[in-house]
């Protein structure tokens, strides 16, 4: 039994190590003379089984969205009022830590778990089973009192006590220590060797409870019944999973955590608070990003005082430069801080920050660390005002900086090794191709041996060069080539995040691959044609204008396009009548149909949503349990205000 925080954890052996690995070893002996009755959820697969296939992209039956960020409390207060109203204060509040970890989907059958998927995209995960199996508090098969079919949400954590155990290991076989714990159990969950997976204590705890199916109506209840069927839940830490009443207990669950995280045996960076209650869940709705029931508060960043060694420059893909402090170690929420960015000339300048100082430094969102000040008294006689870089420090290149923007670039963007070395990685991404086996380190020795110098090189890639390189064995090399081949089926808008052009993200990305159906479509639009769309700018425009304007450029494109990757897409479907054309509409309330389908008929009927009410408002949308502020501003400002009835008729 052990106590951390006031909770206290039950361990109760009814037999000793010894009789329970002598018994674990019959178990393995019985399961290899007879495999006809090997069972997927032994306690054998706790220890992991060897190498691992390829990851397969599984669709996830709901999308894994993100929560939104408050970093005060005015903005929790604004969240939970605007909540409040939308519900005619009639629901509560669930807070629970928000855990600085890795969000896991898994899937059980008849009791036993047969999936588990990584968040991925949100709309497609990964199937990492074999690995999550070994996970000792992550139940293989469940009470009888749980549902048939079951899926449930939570997240995998790495223990300070583990992360520092890896560590100590990492060292003494002379291997790269890891940085901070929240990596480290994300890149452990997609190692190849499941048996090392079990070796580096992994913990995990479930509350998402998907509550279609069953009798349960709310949140709470999902956690639970949760902790009933066999899951380690929220439940089993004192005071970490309650059910507030307003916003006043929210409050004070917010101001305890604050200071009795520090305590806890792993890391959290802020709280989450969610509506409780499922009907008040479905008529609040989500954006295309996050829920509208959920926040998550995140708390205060941690500071430390550190001496500032030397001042370097890394080189992005798109060329920018990022000067990188290196500092002595400090250890800051949870981690050692042995490099914090310095974001740009100007911010160097602005602190007046010297090789040689001591410096503030702290970790933004509890995960980036950044230098924030600089302590003048200890500042040395000998110190010298920082030069910054005029060149490249990996091609030698002038650097450039724009009059509107805050960081110098290399323009050397077809010569300059770490941008070449940069795309390919981009273009690999998850978010992107998500081609598995080709890391940063894998596309340093493809570079460095010369087999790709730039993404549409990749499909060149053949067996035979791939086994002359170092560490490269035929599993691994057909495994690379294997997710090259099927980053061929890639849609098209992450195809165009791939390509990497500057300033278009993953979102615009999407926005220009729907409005445009086609590359060919994009490199014959004009720059009014792009300003067309709400998300492009003049800055943007002109990035994607200079993208098919450089041949250099188009040569590439053209290697993509000859490979046979996916340049066209589904354009977005046209509005299919005209009762709405041009009309901004506001949806407020709880309708007979879920919120989400009026306002999908808003937008087939040609209209434009938005979310609060002004005076360029046409249509305020109101179903029952509306707030009363939003009706008050609707008529106030003379905004017709259509009921569920007055709207389907107008359809």
């Amino acid at each position: 039994m052990s106590t951390i925080a006031g909770t206290t954890f039950l361990s109760e052996p009814v037999i000793s190590d010894r009789e329970f690995d002598l018994l674990l070893t019959e178990l393995e002996t019985l399961e290899a003379k007879h495999p006809e009755f090997e069972d997927p959820n032994s306690p054998t697969k706790r220890v992991g089984s060897g190498l691992t296939d390829q990851f397969e992209k599984v669709p996830h039956s709901r999308p894994m969205l993100s929560l939104s960020n408050s970093y005060n409390q005015d903005e929790l207060q604004e969240w939970a009022d605007r909540v409040q109203k939308e519900t005619a204060g009639d629901c509560r509040f669930t807070c629970e830590l928000k855990y600085d970890g890795v969000a896991i989907a898994l899937h059980y059958q008849n009791g036993g778990l047969v999936r588990a998927l990584t968040r991925g995209d949100g709309t497609i995960g990964e199937d990492i089973t074999t690995n999550v199996r070994t996970i000792r508090t992550l139940p293989i098969q469940l009470s009888a009192s749980a549902p048939d079919v079951l899926e449930i949400r939570g997240e995998i954590v790495l223990p300070f006590s583990a992360f520092d155990a890896l560590n100590a290991r990492m060292k003494e076989e002379g291997k790269k220590t890891f940085v901070n714990p929240r990596n480290t159990a994300s890149g452990s969950l997609k190692l190849q060797d499941s048996g090392e997976v079990a070796r580096r204590g992994l913990d995990c705890f479930l509350y998402g409870v998907e509550l279609e199916g069953t009798d349960l109506t709310s949140h709470s209840e999902g956690v639970h019944a949760a902790q009933n069927w066999g899951f380690k839940t929220p439940l089993v830490l004192s005071n970490a999973f309650e059910v507030a009443m307003d916003v006043a207990g929210v409050m004070r669950y917010v101001n305890r955590w604050e200071e009795a995280r520090h305590a806890l045996p792993f890391a959290i960076d802020g709280v989450v608070i969610k509506v409780d209650e499922t009907v008040h869940r479905n008529s609040l709705g989500a954006t295309a990003k996050s829920p509208r029931w959920a926040l998550a508060y995140k708390f205060e960043t941690e500071q430390g005082l550190t001496r500032l060694k030397r001042i370097d420059y890394q080189v992005g893909r798109t060329g920018a430069i990022t000067p990188v402090a290196r500092l002595e170690p400090v250890f800051i929420a949870g981690t050692t801080v042995e490099n914090a960015s310095l974001h740009n000339a100007d911010q160097i300048s602005h602190l007046d920050i010297r090789e040689g100082d001591l410096v503030q430094v702290e970790k933004g969102g509890e995960i980036i660390p950044k230098v924030v000040g600089v302590v003048l008294a200890e500042r040395p006689d000998s110190s010298l005002v920082h030069v910054y870089a005029t060149h490249c420090p990996d091609c030698g290149t002038a650097l450039e900086r724009a009059d509107d923007e805050a960081k110098h670039h290399c323009p050397n963007a077809l010569g300059c090794p770490e941008q070449i070395k940069g795309r390919i990685e981009h273009f690999a991404s998850r978010k992107a191709m998500n081609i598995d086996g080709l890391g940063d380190k894998s596309v340093e020795q493809l570079w460095s041996s010369g087999m790709v110098n730039a993404p549409a090189d990749l499909y060149q890639l053949s067996l035979a060069p791939l086994l002359t390189l170092e560490r490269m064995g035929e599993t691994k090399a057909g495994n690379l080539l294997a997710g090259i081949e099927a980053s061929k089926a890639v849609p098209f808008e992450r195809v165009l995040f791939g390509l990497g052009i500057r300033h278009v993200g993953e979102t615009v990305a999407k926005r220009l691959a729907r409005h445009f159906g086609s590359i060919e479509a994009m490199r014959l639009a004009d720059r009014e044609a792009l300003l067309e769309l709400d998300v492009v700018g003049p800055v943007i425009a002109d990035a994607v204008l200079s993208f098919f304007d450089d041949e250099a450029q188009q040569r590439h494109l053209s290697g993509l396009i000859d490979s046979g990757l996916q340049f066209v897409g589904d354009v977005e479907s046209k509005p299919q009548g005209t009762a709405l054309l041009g009309k901004k509409c506001v949806v407020s309330g709880v309708f007979s149909i879920p919120r989400d389908e009026v306002k999908r008929l808003v937008e087939q009927q040609g209209g434009k949503l938005a979310g609060t009410v002004s005076g360029s408002t046409d249509y305020l949308i109101a179903g029952e349990k509306m707030g009363p502020s939003k009706r008050e501003k609707a008529e106030r400002l003379g905004v017709r205000i259509l009921s569920e009835v007055e709207f389907m008729e107008m359809m």
